[in-house]
């Protein structure tokens, strides 16, 4: 079986990067800006675009509900185009789908968080067929492996999961 894609958007893309690509089953990961109006998109021009991370990973070892159900806890879905101190339609959270199935499986997820009442409000994060990845420039890209104690305000929040619905979960 091939490898799939993922593109996710929930803030600063350094603490979703490092977080993220150390999950059993992520191949590979690169931020970038995507969802927006600007064609090659870059830091001092991004337009409206989020930023965001391309995660390729293998869907025999991680699916990707559980992708999103990481995603979910390592980043605020109820605050409107913020996450800690960053503000701006940047920092939106976002769920950029490829195909179908992974269009129900946001939407299904986005359903089961908000029923569990273990978030602070309902989920915002936006559902919307995946564009163009405007790849970030080199210094973006594993900026908080080559500066650990670099900005961050993504991290797991232990109270924020959801209970399993079956063991092939």
């Amino acid at each position: 079986m091939s490898d799939n894609r993922a593109v996710l958007a929930g803030g600063c893309f350094w603490g979703m990067q490092d977080l993220i690509r150390k999950l059993p089953g992520v191949k590979s990961t690169r931020v970038g800006y995507t969802g927006g109006d600007v064609k090659n998109a870059t830091y001092r021009n991004h337009g409206t675009h989020a930023e965001g991370i391309e995660i390729i990973y293998d869907p025999q070892t991680i699916s990707y509900r559980r992708l999103l159900e990481f995603f979910f806890q390592i980043h605020d879905p109820t605050t409107v185009n913020r996450q800690g101190n960053d503000i701006g339609m940047s920092y939106r959270s976002a769920i950029y789908y490829v195909d179908e199935d992974q269009r129900q499986v946001a939407l299904d997820t986005i359903a089961d968080v908000n029923a569990s009442g273990t978030w602070p409000g309902p989920v915002v994060t936006e559902v919307e067929p995946v564009g163009d990845f405007w790849e970030a420039e080199p210094e973006h890209q594993d900026y908080l492996e080559r500066i650990p104690n670099g900005y961050t305000c993504h991290f797991p929040r232990p109270d924020w999961v959801l209970p399993r619905r079956n063991a092939a979960e």
